[in-house]
């Protein structure tokens, strides 16, 4: 694909306000907002059967070459990635959405930290320096003082542990199979554990809460197509810094909508995350690359 890194920074902030739109969908069905509150879990199911219906009319259009997947990991990664996004969809119901978008950016940390048993990964100090300084803004996030301490804050804490292993599975597939092929896999796994998960909590939706969880799910196909689109057109180095956007996103939506207004603590653990992350992101594009070599059965 050709590169177009004004098309790839446009690309990732629509990404973000889809991303932050899917977490304001996921509020709006935990909250009595729309009716009774759905259980997370019945909220991550619609979100993958919508994503993958939204995906497979993609599919259908530009009939992509389908290789062998490796089953193994698709299911790992979609274990992480349901466990993380339902997690997640629990903390939004309870803490601002710029808190837990914050949080959400510790994803990397945790892949970084889980790289070195699981790929063999060595971590410098810039590396590390990076880590402690998004971890302490995770820290200053959970308020730690008897009364203001956010327990909801460790389900987004604990989604961004899920969603760092899940990265670590994305990496093996990513260099095995194209980035259309995996959203589908994904998401149809997604849909078939959901789908079990979630009958002992199961409640019939409101009309409007049918609606919000069809955008939810097509709000999050829409992300990770053009998430995946945009890393294909630049650099990610260009890239991702733009992704941090999505806290902006998340803390305008939550005020137009719920009148959430964050608070100076929210505005400085934020801060602090965000600067631990972008420097592992600075570090992680100064890294020499190694090359990547064909692997059988890969679609390519």
């Amino acid at each position: 694909m050709a590169p177009n890194p004004p098309l790839a920074i446009a690309l990732m902030l629509s990404a973000t306000a889809f991303i932050a739109g899917t977490t304001l969908c996921a509020k709006a069905l935990g909250t009595p907002t729309l009716g009774e509150p759905l259980h997370p879990l019945q909220i991550t199911h619609g979100r993958f059967v919508f994503a993958f219906i939204g995906l497979l009319t993609v599919a259908a259009v530009m009939r992509p070459k389908i290789s062998a997947p490796n089953l193994k990991l698709h299911v790992a990664r979609t274990i992480c990635g349901a466990a993380g996004v339902t997690l997640m969809f629990a903390a939004v119901a309870t803490i601002p959405l710029s808190d837990a978008t914050a949080i959400s950016f510790l994803n990397p940390v945790f892949c970084m930290i889980l790289a070195i048993p699981l790929l063999g990964e060595r971590v410098g100090r810039i590396r590390w320096a990076a880590a402690a300084i998004a971890l302490a803004g995770a820290l200053v996030l959970l308020r730690p003082g008897p009364e203001s301490f956010q327990a909801a804050a460790l389900l987004a804490l604990g989604a961004a542990m899920v969603m760092g292993l899940e990265l670590i599975f994305i990496k093996k597939l990513a260099n095995r199979e194209s980035p259309l092929q995996i959203l589908l896999i994904n998401n149809a796994i997604g849909w078939l554990l959901t789908a079990t998960l979630m009958i002992p909590v199961w409640q019939n939706p409101t009309g409007g809460q049918w609606a919000v969880l069809v955008a939810l799910g097509l709000l999050m196909a829409a992300a990770q197509a053009c998430f995946v689109n945009a890393m294909a057109r630049a650099e990610a180095s260009l890239v991702t810094p733009f992704s941090y956007v999505t806290l902006i996103f998340a803390a305008l939506f939550d005020l137009a909508i719920f009148g959430a207004v964050p608070d100076a603590v929210s505005y400085i653990g934020a801060a602090i995350i965000v600067a631990g992350a972008a420097l592992l992101a600075w570090r992680e594009a100064r890294r020499p690359k190694p090359p990547v070599l064909p692997s059988a059965g890969a679609g390519r």
